[in-house]
């Protein structure tokens, strides 16, 4: 014979047909909202690595500045900094240009106060000599 149905009252129904879709969208919101707070709780961890990363670096950025700032107090670092940096020489001095290989490219003297007024005064002089002999042809 067969199972005796238990027979669900009408109000029960009811109660269910409203309830339910209610229940099975609290259901879903919840899931929803969980999975998207994950999300957002991993992406916001990624970027905290990241800024702590970026932040360590800056860290070490201002230790090595302020080290050249001191270093930058000392007359002689200043000195030596700017020879190999910018070519600055003293009089005489030779600059010598190498590649990465550590082959030797080129020497070159850098010109200095010093070999500019040794130009200039060879032009006034060579200028003066020509003078003179240009007046004395005209003389003669």
């Amino acid at each position: 014979m067969g199972k005796k149905r238990k027979k669900i009252p009408k109000k029960a129904k009811r109660r269910l047909i409203f309830l339910g879709p209610i229940a099975v969208f609290i259901i879903i919101y919840c899931g929803f909202t969980l999975v998207t707070t994950s999300i957002n709780l991993y992406n916001l961890q990624r970027e905290e690595k990241k800024l702590n990363e970026k932040l360590n670096n800056l860290k070490t950025d201002a230790k090595s500045l302020k080290n050249e700032i001191t270093k930058l107090q000392d007359k002689e670092y200043i000195a030596r900094y700017a020879r190999e940096n910018y070519l600055y020489t003293k009089d005489g001095e030779y600059v010598i240009k190498m590649d990465d290989d550590g082959k030797t490219v080129k020497k070159v003297k850098v010109n200095n106060k010093v070999d500019h007024m040794i130009y200039i005064c060879s032009g006034i002089i060579l200028f003066i000599l020509l003078f003179i002999i240009l007046k004395h042809r005209k003389k003669r």
